[in-house]
């Protein structure tokens, strides 16, 4: 048994006429048995045999998923390097990785380790890889995921996207990417069927047949913009419904919708929602870079997850890892600064776990949960996401997954 002492939940919020200022939290005790929160209480007694950890009154939140990563092809845990400028688009990278891919072969495992070492260590339970799949290193990257996943087992769910990356048709690796799913990846990939394989519903078509195969998901790059995308999308909508893969779809990246407007956003919310069809997003920001309007998905029933891509790799320097961070991005980029609506952030790390509902009333933890969550050295979750506060602690399935050595004083 696992005994975490002096911990504070959520348990309200305080409103001043009729607004949110505030998050009340208590100290509470939480045992935990066989990987599941068997008792919360203001106090637990210590008995012969727990495992006791100290909370030193830090907020316990539910632990988060990181939905769109790449750990077969990364620099992490190597030597700092840059990307290459690119002159031919996103076909710069793919002959870089016509040589690349084969000779980080032998350092693939040892890299993929030190990513998922490092989502456990900033408060992740689930990881969704996408996993090349491609003339240059065949199914050797799915084979490699599978085995440094697997060695987590006992800590983390997970799910490998078989990624056909220089695309499906265009490299010709239909029958890499069946050899793929037999080896057990849990989604079909695909990647700009418009740009990259030159056709739509030639694309679309073997992806699904692959996933009904099979019987998996869908996951798919969408990176086309404005009308391009737009068309794409509703492709993809139409695939869903054919093949009765409704809840089972996710367009990662989806650029488009931060194009669309009016009626055309309208509609295609609409749709995404009629298919059940989720959306992952990094929250791009920059030059010619527009986000996805997260809130209004999710106010039409549109399911949004948040993903990284990459930490340090040739396609880009800067994956933080830090889903906090994450959160904290998506507020600023769309002006969220007041308690109630930083508070329900948390929603986009989770999927839609949170420990208080929109009215304030305690959803989480309850007896019987998974034991996977953070100690945050922050005052509320609101605080957390604001302040990017540390987590000292992450404990998944029951079990300690990381602590830090230092105390950090909550104050900022």
């Amino acid at each position: 048994m696992l005994l975490i002492k002096n911990i504070r939940l959520e348990t309200g919020f305080n409103y001043v006429n009729n607004f949110v200022v505030s998050t009340s939290t208590e100290k509470f005790d939480v045992l935990v048995d066989e990987g599941k929160i068997v008792k919360i209480e203001k106090e637990i007694a210590v008995a012969e045999g727990m495992e006791v950890v100290e909370g030193n009154n830090q907020l316990l939140l539910p632990a988060m998923r990181e939905m769109h990563i790449h750990i077969d092809k990364t620099y992490f845990g190597g030597d700092w390097q840059a990307p290459r400028p690119i002159t031919k688009g996103i076909f710069t990278r793919f002959e870089e990785e016509s040589e690349l891919l084969p000779r980080q072969l032998e350092t693939a495992s040892q890299r993929a380790h030190a990513v998922v070492q490092y989502y456990i260590k900033n408060g992740h339970r689930h990881i969704r890889s996408h996993c090349n799949v491609d003339p240059y290193i065949g199914t050797k990257h799915i084979e490699i995921t599978k085995e440094v996943l697997a060695s987590y087992e006992d800590k983390i769910t997970y799910e490998i996207v078989a990624f056909p990356q220089h695309g499906l048709l265009r490299s010709k690796v239909y029958p890499l990417m069946d050899q793929a799913m037999a080896m057990g990846a849990t989604h079909v990939g695909g990647v700009d069927p418009s740009t990259v394989d030159k056709n739509v519903d030639k694309s679309l078509a073997q992806i699904f047949e692959l996933a009904v195969k099979y019987d998996k998901g869908v996951d798919v790059h969408l990176h086309n913009r404005d009308t391009l995308g737009e068309y794409e999308f509703n492709k993809l909508a139409d695939f869903t419904r054919q093949t009765g893969k409704k809840g089972l779809v996710t367009i990662s990246h989806a650029m488009a919708l931060g194009d669309l407007e009016g009626d055309a956003l309208s509609q295609m919310m609409n749709t995404l929602s009629e298919h059940n069809i989720d959306v992952t997003t990094t929250i791009p920001i920059g030059l010619q870079r527009r986000t996805m309007p997260v809130f209004d998905l999710t106010k039409n029933n549109v399911k949004v997850s948040l993903g990284h891509d990459s930490l340090m790799d040739h396609w880009s320097p800067f994956g933080t890892g830090s889903t906090v961070e994450k959160m904290n991005t998506l507020a600023e980029r769309f002006g969220i600064s007041d308690e109630f609506r930083l508070s329900r952030i948390w929603r986009y790390a989770t999927d839609n776990l949170t420990p208080l509902n929109d009215e304030g009333e305690k959803v989480w933890p309850q007896l019987g949960d998974r034991a996977d969550f953070i100690l945050l050295d922050a005052e509320t979750s609101a605080h957390g996401i604001a302040r990017k506060r540390d987590i000292t602690k992450t404990i998944l399935n029951g079990k300690v997954a990381y602590k830090t050595t230092e105390r950090i004083e909550v104050g900022e």
